[in-house]
């Protein structure tokens, strides 16, 4: 099997960290681009003092570290904040992640999986030789977020809203897994693509 890179992506509270887990378990090395996004933001980054210093210390936690909630609470309901804070972020996360895939490379990794809820926002579709989405409709990503979360229905809304929308990034996606179902159903479709990758 030749080296692949795929770029897993999905809406907020779509299941793609269980499919990420199940790539992960199948041999897959998987950068997930969220636990990067923490790392870019680290007191004393770059990316950090940028953020301090447009949104002020009032989103820093007593240790210095950013308050992740605190910032999404003021960006996903600011689309001008948002994208401010995406211009600091995003550069430095896409090069942080290319560091990544090369060093894999090097270790003759087979497959690799960029878990991104913002593959396609980020423009990396073109980093990867495939885009796999996972779906789900709108009424469960609701469902999910307010299990999950401890914000309002209306909050819930506003993530999945800042976001790219489900119809339009399924036009982007090589091969979609319908998590509408049962966590069994959705792991043996993962199950099939990554037969499909052994060719």
């Amino acid at each position: 099997m030749n080296f692949r890179v795929i770029g897993l992506t999905g809406g907020i509270a779509s299941g793609k960290s269980y499919v990420s887990s199940i790539l992960r378990q199948l041999g897959a090395f998987v950068i997930d681009a969220d636990l990067v996004s923490r790392e870019i933001i680290e007191p004393g980054s770059e990316a950090w003092e940028e953020i301090v210093k447009y949104f002020g210390h009032g989103i820093l936690k007593e240790d210095g570290a950013i308050d992740r909630k605190a910032l999404g609470d003021i960006v996903f309901s600011d689309e001008e904040k948002l994208a401010l804070l995406n211009n600091i972020t995003h550069p430095k996360i896409i090069r942080k992640i290319e560091e990544m895939i090369h060093a894999e490379e090097a270790n003759n990794s087979k497959v690799i999986v960029i878990d991104a809820a913002l593959l396609i926002e980020l423009g990396m579709q073109d980093m990867v030789d495939e885009v796999w989405m996972v779906y789900v409709d709108e009424k469960t990503q609701i469902e999910r977020l307010l299990r999950r979360e401890d914000i309002t229905k209306e909050q819930a809304l506003d993530r999945i809203h800042s976001q790219i929308s489900n119809e339009e990034k399924i036009k982007y996606a090589d091969k979609v897994i319908d998590n509408n179902g049962t966590l069994e159903e959705t792991k043996q479709q993962v199950i099939q693509l990554w037969k499909g990758l052994q060719h």
